[in-house]
């Protein structure tokens, strides 16, 4: 992520930060609105925009990232009206998230709570599988899915010859009703203005009659009297200029008025009641409207739905052929997807063979040096399509107990670390990675090994910590520090980018609480030694 624009988000007024690559830092006191820059960062990711995140009296909220070169944003209304844009198009929140997700991940405050999902612990499994043990997983997917096509077929087929049969019966009745009506496009609305038309005919050649007794059958009509107009100005023309321009605009106004007549007397003509026009009509409105209230709510509806029932038709006609053939299908696809269940249960003991010590050493740098951690692959009952059996990632913290389900008996600071250890293991698969506070409850020696976890994954992507532990802010490249301030009466979010000094000073509030000689010289010892 190269920059990041917030404007108007909760108790921020607008932010524009640029980031490098690496490790980056958030730190300031509790409350500061630390947190609130990755709310920003989970609106592009789809997260829920409600209109209580708008800052009070304003209109609207934006965020806006730069990602590889594409810009995504997102703004809400204090209506709670949500609008997502890619590259200045105008795209659906999910489409958003989507695009945002493949560049960014993050891990929230209660990310841990994830871990109470065993198919999680699959997913944690899974994404270290080998290249074969993908492809295995790949195939017992595809098995799957084809196995539990046909047998779905073949139950539809194998249904009585007497059942098939009505269903045949209805679905020709029903077609042969709609298709005997002949529905063109638009003819309702075309036959609803002819009805109308129909409906008032006498009152439309009431009025065409009148308006031609006006323009040319009363005493005072304007057609003669326009053209006596047009003889005596045309007299004066030959004498005056004026006269017989204003001669030649009256013959446009009078060959005007000689059109409006000849429509008017068209009108007459074709108002003549017609009683058994209306019946057609009406008969075919009704015709329709009969379609509609069995087979859709529109026209439209009712020819999607010819096209439905005509497949279903062809379906059922092909059945006896096809029963033979599914029947055929099921061993060799049930041997399949045993195969690729088969396949991805080696991969997957290899995988964790080599997860689970690798997890467990961090957990336990992370103040638990005698927790254990393991994956255990319980057989399903049923194959299905993501292998032969489930993965649970089992925990011990003492010494001396068995291990059991992490999600049974762990603590919530448990979670946290083996949250956090998975998180600095497995890494993610995006350029960003965002950690909102997993190090919440945690300090000394493991305070460490966090910060040296965390600068190991920045050297292959960019990092983004909201932390409260100096050790965590000291091995970052570049530091920012949120605080609050008051301007005009109003609280708001001020971000700044620390330079050598002012980060010395932040570190040492961070250690002590109060920027002393002694908390100073601890900061500088702490940069030293990260460096």
């Amino acid at each position: 992520m190269e920059r990041l624009e917030v404007t108007n988000l909760a108790i921020i007024n607008r932010l524009d930060l640029k980031f490098g690559g690496g490790l980056s830092v958030f730190t300031g006191e509790t409350g500061a609105g630390k947190s609130i820059i990755v709310d920003a960062i989970g609106l592009l990711l789809g997260g829920r925009g409600g209109a209580e995140l708008v800052r009070r009296g304003e209109e609207s909220l934006l965020v806006t990232a730069w990602l590889d070169g594409r810009s995504l944003s997102r703004r809400v209304t204090h209506s709670g009206r949500t609008t997502a844009r890619l590259d200045g198009e105008v795209v659906t929140v999910r489409e958003l998230g989507e695009v945002a997700g493949a560049q960014i991940t993050v891990h929230g405050q209660h990310a841990s709570q994830v871990l109470l999902d065993p198919d999680r612990h699959r997913q944690y499994l899974d994404a270290t599988l080998s290249a074969e043990g993908t492809q295995a997983l790949e195939d017992c997917d595809h098995a799957y899915r084809a196995l539990s096509g046909a047998r779905r077929q073949l139950e539809e087929l194998s249904r009585s010859e007497r059942e098939r049969a009505r269903r045949v019966d209805l679905i020709s009745y029903q077609l042969n009703e709609i298709r005997a009506a002949a529905i063109k496009p638009h003819e309702e609305e075309a036959l609803l203005v002819e009805r109308e038309r129909l409906a008032n005919s006498v009152t439309i050649g009431e009025a065409a009659e009148e308006a031609l007794e006006q323009l040319t059958d009363g005493e005072a009509a304007a057609e003669p009297a326009l053209n006596a107009a047009v003889r005596a100005l045309a007299t004066a023309g030959r004498h005056d200029a004026d006269a017989e321009q204003l001669a030649a605009d009256l013959r446009e106004a009078l060959s005007a008025v000689q059109a409006v007549t000849n429509e008017a007397r068209q009108i007459l003509e074709r108002s003549a009641p017609d009683p058994r026009e209306l019946d057609r009509v009406e008969e075919r409105l009704s015709v329709l409207a009969k379609l509609k209230h069995k087979y859709g709510a529109t026209l439209e509806e009712v020819l999607r739905f010819e096209v439905d029932i005509a497949r279903v038709a062809d379906e059922l006609e092909r059945a006896e052929s096809d029963m033979g053939a599914l029947a055929a299908m099921l061993e060799p696809l049930s041997a399949e997807l045993q195969r690729g269940a088969e396949a991805l249960s080696v991969a997957r003991r290899q995988a964790a063979a080599t997860l689970s010590p690798r997890l467990e050493a961090v957990v336990q740098e992370l103040g638990m040096p005698k927790s254990r951690v393991a994956f255990a692959l319980k057989p399903l009952h049923e194959t299905g399509p993501r292998g032969q059996e489930e993965v649970e990632l089992m925990f011990s913290a003492n010494p001396g107990e068995d291990l059991a389900a992490l999600s049974r008996i762990a603590s919530g600071g448990e979670l946290s670390r083996v949250m956090l250890a998975l998180s600095t293991v497995l890494g993610a698969d995006t350029p960003t990675v965002v950690f909102d506070e997993v190090d919440a409850g945690i300090g000394g020696q493991a305070a460490n090994s966090v910060g040296q976890r965390l600068a190991r994954l920045a050297k292959g992507r960019q990092v983004l910590v909201v932390t409260h532990l100096a050790q965590i802010a000291a091995r970052a490249q570049t530091h920012y520090r949120v605080s609050k301030r008051e301007q005009d009466g109003r609280t708001q979010v001020i971000v700044e980018q620390l330079d050598n000094e002012a980060r010395v000073r932040e570190l040492a509030r961070m250690l002590s609480g109060t920027v002393t000689a002694a908390a100073l010289d601890h900061a500088r010892e702490l940069l030293s030694s990260a460096a």
